[in-house]
């Protein structure tokens, strides 16, 4: 608790006994309070609520887009196999060829993501750019339907990394200038949920898909891309014109909730700003130990939530199913990794126990591959309860870790840079992740994959935990940000 000067006061500058107010704790919701001098909670909930209606849905429906052209060639990996339709037998191509296609596209997306976000902090609206990017691999994705070699692939799907980098940071980005610290994770949680949701659709699609194998002179993968490609160039359009960019530019917000989404924002130092940061902030926000172990953190649980975009029609294929029935079998597993990513994120801010409950979640995401990994590999029924599980286990941490990163920057200059930088992750652990499934272990259940997404999953489990403890003893030692600014530290 601070002391009676450091403490928060009222307008009429009495001091705010934090104590007795019934929070559980009241040094990290001392910002809560601060924000009574402004306007009261229903003055907040209002503002939000007509920037959710705004924001999220559009969000949301475009990383869904970016996540279904992102998974596909997962699923027409293994799509017709059976009549020789499939991707992998229509390109000439083998596992291995599969996991170099993935690996190049995961180089790219990890290469990309940082400039990307300094473009959109420093030269151009979030609307136009986050258009651009979309229109870029949406027709991307349409080309690749009309590939019929393996180096045609490579060189699309390099592509679609570099236009797909930047969307997921500058989402995150964009909510960090609209949405206060405690606010984030359920918003975050609604757009890269989503994501389960692609995973839901995509085997929905591939599964109807499936059945038009041929149809029109198409085998039914070039089909999925088809349609998901079209449908994302459409979508441009939403973005272009209906995407909000900046609080204090909302044409749909009175000057007085301009100046209210404004100042709420600020109050924790954050907000819009093309400011430059200092060589301190830059470093220590892409090399202070820190924030490291946030990236690590999100790498590893993203090292098995990637397994799972890219395999898990295989791993269900594996798993008895033929391959179009296979497709249809996912959507069980994605679906309710949506469910629970939103429970999760809610009470991840609202209870204040981001770390605790990854630490959980994780945990129990490992005790499943590691059952799955000791059961016969005929145990078809028991290994796809399990994988369920699994997936409720690591789907749901992605908006929590990328909430507690944005909320514990070293400073709000280096919000764009210290998003970007978590997604970097993503691309290198996409690589590891597509060359643990073994073809060769199919037969077998797929161990070395399985052991591998154990291991990060429990890894996921102790960073959580120690970050957790770690900012509990900075917030009791009052340490400052990069800026010598006084912080509170979110758990």
């Amino acid at each position: 608790m601070q002391h009676e000067a450091n403490a928060p006061k009222t307008d009429d500058g009495s001091v705010v006994h934090l104590e007795g107010l019934g929070l559980k704790d009241p040094a990290v919701y001392e910002d809560k309070i601060i924000q009574s001098s402004l306007h009261d909670a229903k003055s907040h909930r209002r503002l939000r609520h007509k920037i959710d209606r705004r924001l999220i849905p559009l969000c949301a429906w475009l990383y869904l887009l970016n996540y279904l052209d992102r998974s596909n060639i997962g699923n027409g990996k293994i799509l017709n196999q059976e009549t020789g339709d499939s991707l992998l037998q229509n390109l000439g191509m083998d596992g291995h060829k599969y996991s170099l296609v993935i690996t190049l596209f995961a180089l790219a997306y990890s290469a990309f993501d940082v400039p990307s976000n300094l473009i959109l902090k420093r030269y151009v609206r979030p609307s136009y750019w986050l258009g651009f990017l979309c229109f870029g691999w949406g027709a991307l994705t349409l080309g690749f339907a009309f590939l019929h070699s393996f180096a045609g692939a490579v060189v699309t799907r390099l592509f679609i990394g570099v236009f797909e980098a930047g969307f997921y940071p500058g989402i995150v980005y964009i909510i960090t200038f609209w949405y206060r610290q405690e606010e984030r994770s359920i918003r975050l949680a609604l757009v890269s949920a989503s994501s389960s949701l692609a995973g839901a659709f995509g085997g929905c699609i591939a599964y109807g898909v499936g059945h038009m194998n041929r149809k029109g002179g198409l085998e039914g993968w070039r089909w999925l891309f088809v349609f998901e490609g079209i449908l994302t160039m459409l979508c441009t359009i939403l973005l272009v014109f209906f995407l909000p960019n900046y609080p204090q530019d909302a044409k749909w917000l009175s000057a007085d909730e301009k100046k209210f989404a404004v100042e709420r924002i600020a109050e924790q130092d954050g907000g819009f700003s093309r400011e430059r940061a200092s060589r301190r902030e830059v470093m220590d926000t892409c090399f202070g130990p820190r924030m490291l172990t946030h990236y690590v953190t999100y790498f590893t649980n993203v090292a098995v939530v990637s397994s799972l975009v890219y395999f898990c029609p295989t791993i269900v294929a594996g798993l008895g199913f033929s391959s179009i029935t296979a497709q249809l079998m996912t959507v069980i597993p994605w679906a309710l990794g949506y469910v629970v990513s939103l429970i999760f994120a809610w009470s991840a801010d609202h209870y204040n126990v981001r770390g605790w409950l990854i630490a959980a979640a994780s945990t129990i995401c490992g005790i499943m591959f590691v059952v799955i990994s000791v059961l016969p590999a005929h145990a078809y029924t028991a290994r796809f309860a399990c994988l369920i599980v699994a997936c409720c286990g690591c789907f749901p941490n992605t908006a929590p870790l990328t909430a507690w990163m944005t909320c514990n920057v070293p400073s709000s200059r280096t919000m764009a840079l210290a998003a970007a930088m978590n997604n970097t992750v993503v691309g290198i652990a996409s690589i590891m992740a597509v060359w643990v499934w073994k073809p060769s272990e199919a037969l077998r259940g797929f161990p070395t994959g399985n052991i591998v997404c154990a291991t990060c999953s429990f890894a996921t489990a102790a960073l959580a935990v120690g970050l957790r403890l770690l900012y509990g003893r900075m917030n009791r030692n009052a340490v400052l940000d990069s800026t010598g600014s006084n912080r509170v530290w979110a758990y």
